[in-house]
């Protein structure tokens, strides 16, 4: 039997996460299924930044709409660790379009769907793939400021 893979993503809490006041409930959804919070930060994003970030969306139609809620207000940037940690994330923030989300992931719970065509506020990023993830945690932060340590859940798996 092989080892489970463990791997590191990206999370984002927008704008319009921070201001209704979701961080911890978001953090929590994520810490209850055994994920460990390696890095996290508080910022503002610059539109450059959101560029860097968004690279792959910057030429589409939606992208001033995108880059106009990043940047409106701070983000609570984390990196998770955990086996499975990109597909385990996705399945707990749920689809990338509100109003497909499922009730009792953080969009499908918290995501406001609006009725305009400029889409809706949608609490969070999370990393699509693994090549992703290693490239946005990249981005978003140094070496100096992700932690290795291990959880209760760790040293409990590592004692049987």
């Amino acid at each position: 039997m092989s080892k489970p893979k463990i791997e590191r993503t990206l999370v984002l809490v927008k704008p319009d996460g921070v201001v209704r006041g979701l961080i911890g409930e978001v953090v929590k959804r994520f810490e209850m299924v055994g994920l460990k919070i390696v890095g996290m930060k508080m910022m503002k994003i610059t539109p450059d930044f959101a560029k860097q970030h968004y690279f792959a969306h910057v030429e589409k139609d939606f992208y001033p709409e995108l880059e106009k809620r990043i940047i409106a207000g701070p983000v609570i940037a984390a990196v998770l660790e955990g086996m499975n940690a990109v597909e385990v994330v996705r399945k707990i923030v749920g689809s990338t379009e509100s109003k497909s989300s499922v009730p009792g992931t953080i969009r499908g719970d918290f995501a406001h769907v609006g009725l305009d065509y400029q889409g809706t506020k949608n609490i969070v990023h999370a990393s699509g793939n693994l090549e992703e993830a290693e490239k946005e945690v990249g981005l978003w932060f140094s070496e100096k400021e992700l932690f290795e340590y291990k959880t209760m859940y760790e040293k409990h798996i590592e004692e049987e």
